[in-house]
């Protein structure tokens, strides 16, 4: 048998799915996979229900449907402030993983470099290596998860071609502030360089914070590729829609990369999302005040308990510190990821291992995610208090 890829021996099976898997096996309360355990919007599940009927049942445009595609830059009108033509600068991909992929694929060469903030949602240093690009991570300094704007220069000085964006921050909960923003803007305009943006959680956004897309800041709209998806949103994680937004010559070229990777997204569900996409300003309103009210319930209850924790500014992820747990004789030695799977095994609760999330040594952090209806989270949170007995 010849030789495997070199490429996948760089990097792991996703820990987040694995964590799934698991926490199934052993009957937990998944807190690990961010997704939600309460039904899609009525008009959504109506508008699919038709679609079985009535359809389409057959290939959409490669690039996504007509009517779905509208919708989109509509949207991103709205919330970016900036007006793209549906027909060369939006592309229908399967989830926001194809875009980012997609996006990738297109504007990297074998050997570039492309910036990459720690810590990150694990599929960017995957997504980099398998375009063949080199990935540099650039810390981000908690509390507030901040950057140093030097280092950002010094990777576009060392010939990054790209810097990706996750705003707001999967898993640490930071929202960029426009002056962030602004400095990242000229960086990139300086050094002729793109910034691929991650925007899955732009409506779960926590006061006084505000989400800005950085496609929206002067010189950016040009060479910054959004990429996001309606899974978040709408509570659809399944149905595997996401979207890529940008410059005309981008997306041309990138249309063609995601043909040959799907073909296109599946058009029934495609067609139920448009119903979604209409939806007026008081849907993303209730949203934001759905995932607050979840945030301060479960953050609440982590405080009752005693368990550290980072305060998310948006997304619903919350970091939990578990060096006190890791100082104890019981866990001495253990890592992070070793912690998780016994927190499955003995206490119920499915969390994620920090360290799958930085480049940099961490093993002290888990992440948990809230959203789930509030029975769930009460249960979990029951359950978590058993950790106080290990202290």
């Amino acid at each position: 048998m010849g030789r495997l890829s070199d490429r996948v021996g760089t990097f792991t099976d996703s820990v987040i799915r694995r964590m799934t898997r698991i926490s199934d096996e052993y009957g937990a309360i998944n807190l690990s996979q961010g997704f939600p355990d309460f039904d899609p919007p009525a008009e959504i599940m109506d508008a699919l229900a038709k679609a079985a009927y009535e359809g389409p049942h057959q290939y959409s445009v490669t690039f996504g449907a007509q009517n779905l595609r509208e919708a989109l830059a509509d949207k991103f009108e709205k919330t970016a402030g900036i007006r793209v033509n549906p027909d060369t600068q939006v592309i229908v991909t399967c989830g926001g993983t194809e875009a980012m992929m997609s996006a990738m694929m297109t504007i990297c060469n074998p050997g570039d470099k492309v910036m990459v903030f720690s810590p990150f949602y694990e599929n960017y240093g995957a997504d980099a290596i398998l375009s063949g690009a080199e990935p540099i991570y650039i810390p981000l300094v908690p509390p507030e998860y901040s950057f140093d704007p030097d280092a950002v220069e010094e990777g576009f000085r060392n010939g990054a071609k790209a810097l990706i964006l996750c705003n707001p921050s999967n898993p640490c909960g930071k929202v960029f502030t426009r002056d962030e923003l602004s400095c990242i803007a000229e960086l990139a305009v300086r050094y002729d360089a793109f910034v691929v943006t991650d925007e899955v959680y732009e409506h779960m956004v926590y006061e006084p914070n505000v989400h800005i897309s950085i496609a929206s800041l002067p010189g950016m709209a040009e060479r910054t590729v959004t990429c996001s998806s309606l899974s978040k949103t709408f509570s659809i994680t399944g149905w595997r829609l996401g979207y890529l937004i940008g410059p005309e010559d981008v997306i041309e070229a990138a249309k063609k990369v995601h043909d040959f990777l799907t073909v296109g997204a599946p058009a029934p569900l495609q067609e139920a999302a448009v119903a979604g996409l209409k939806f007026d300003d008081s849907y993303y309103e209730n949203l934001k005040r759905l995932y607050t009210a979840k945030r301060d319930y479960f953050i609440k209850g982590l405080d009752e308990i005693g368990l550290k924790h980072n305060v998310p500014q948006g997304t619903y992820f919350v970091m939990i510190d578990i060096s006190d747990f890791l100082d104890n004789d019981e866990f001495n030695g253990w890592t992070d990821l070793e912690f998780c799977e016994w927190m499955i095994k003995k206490i119920g609760v499915a969390a994620v291992p920090g360290s799958s999330f930085f480049s940099e040594p961490v093993n002290h952090l888990i992440r948990l995610h809230f959203a789930r209806e509030e029975s769930t989270l009460k249960e979990a949170l029951s359950r978590l208090a058993k950790l106080i007995d290990y202290l």
